[in-house]
């Protein structure tokens, strides 16, 4: 089971909200919308995502690393590495 398990509906519910937001740029940007406009919501989007994902790395720090540091700190040792590298890819996106 993941850390975003008992949360997953939530997830699914935003992601599926942002997924509509982009088929909106998408159409702004068929007809032609004002750039500024476009990009406005361009950034709703962006902060949208990375609420997310900021959500998804919270529930795996208490989830899957806590978990796994109680089985067997190397495990735990690992999990915390895997956690900072995608969060290095988080920031540099």
């Amino acid at each position: 089971m993941h850390g975003y398990t008992t949360d997953k509906d939530d997830y699914l519910k935003r992601l599926r909200r942002i997924e509509g937001q982009v088929r909106g740029i998408a159409r702004m940007v068929d007809e032609d919308v004002y750039c500024i406009d476009v990009l406005t919501q361009i950034a709703a989007v962006t902060k949208a995502l990375q609420a997310v994902s900021i959500g998804l790395v919270e529930d795996h720090l208490g989830h899957c690393v806590v978990d796994a540091a109680r089985r067997d700190p190397d495990e735990g040792q690992a999990k915390v590495k895997e956690a900072a590298d995608a969060i290095a890819r988080l920031v540099r996106s």
